[in-house]
This record gives C-alpha cells, structure tokens and sequence, in this order.
C-alpha cells in the first residue's frame, strides 16, 4: 500500500536522504510532487477495504467507522491532541517508550476559487490536501503506553476529524 512509505519520515529523514516524495511544512506531511497539480475530488469507497483495516505497528489504535475525506489540518491536530494527551499525563515516560503512527496520508490536492470571482476561467487553485479515508481504516496507533492513556487520547483524537472513530485493541 502507498501510504507505508510515508510513515516514520521526519525533517531530517527529508533533508538527508533526499526523500522526494514527501515536504514537511510547519510540522505538516504533503507531497513534494504530484502526476496532476489538480484532481478531481472523487468519490470515497463506503464498503470496507481489507488495506489498512488491521493493526500493524501499535498495541492501540483508532479506526474510522465512516467513508469520508479527512483534510490535512485536521489530521495535524488529532495527532498534536494525541501527542499532547501523552505528554501531560506521563511526563518523561513518553518520550523514553512512547511512539506514534499517522497511517493516513493527505495527498489529494484540494482546489478552491476565491471569493467574488466569475464563472469559469478553469478551476481555482490547490489550497490544501485531503486523504480520502474508507470504512474500518486505521488512522492513528500507539504504542509503549498504558490502556487507560491510549483510550484518553483517542477520544480526545475523535473530536479532531469530522468522521466518526472508534477505539481499537491489539488481540
């Protein structure tokens, strides 16, 4: 699946070994180049794929229960939410045996017109990335953390995007 790639990339991954698929902006992940600077929006599947519906990094995890399209900022904040969670409720320990996966990836451009403009002229210019999102797709996993924090920070996680989420469990 494409969005294995993209999963543990940071700035300095980027910089170093010239990773030409992904840019980092203000903590944000996006493509550095696409096919098209425009695609059409598309629909989203609403059956369940079996990509990406099963844990494979993590002991916990979220899972959308909707078909939909999540935007970049608002997988941004979900994750800075989990992240934040983490960091008040167990100090240091965190940092020492805590890690987190972002399996979604938003790579779709996402184009807008501005305001009080005619019709026509062709189509308006990317103003953001979306990542469309099926049924039972994971979206975030943690790992090196206890149940009762992981439960916490997925459902401050929940609010974030507009799809709904539930709670998942390695078994």
């Amino acid at each position: 699946m494409l969005l294995r790639k993209y999963l543990l990339v940071t700035e300095s991954q980027v910089s170093k070994c010239g990773f030409h698929i992904v840019k980092k902006k203000r903590d944000v992940l996006y493509p550095k180049r696409t096919k098209y600077s425009k695609y059409r929006k598309g629909r989203c599947s609403r059956g369940c794929k079996p990509d990406g519906t099963q844990l494979g990094f993590g002991r916990y995890g979220t899972q959308s229960c909707r078909a939909g399209r999540l935007s970049y900022r608002a997988i941004e904040a979900a994750r800075r939410a989990i992240i934040g969670h983490f960091h008040r409720a167990m100090s240091g320990q965190f940092r020492k045996n805590g890690k987190i996966w972002v399996r979604v990836f938003a790579d779709i451009p996402i184009t807008g017109k501005p305001t009080e403009v005619r019709m026509g002229r062709g189509k308006g210019n990317p103003t953001g990335w979306i990542a469309r999102v099926s049924t039972g797709q994971i979206l975030f996993e943690m790992d090196g953390v206890s149940l009762s924090n992981a439960r916490q920070a997925a459902t401050l996680a929940a609010h974030k995007p507009c799809s709904s989420t539930k709670f998942v469990q390695w078994s």
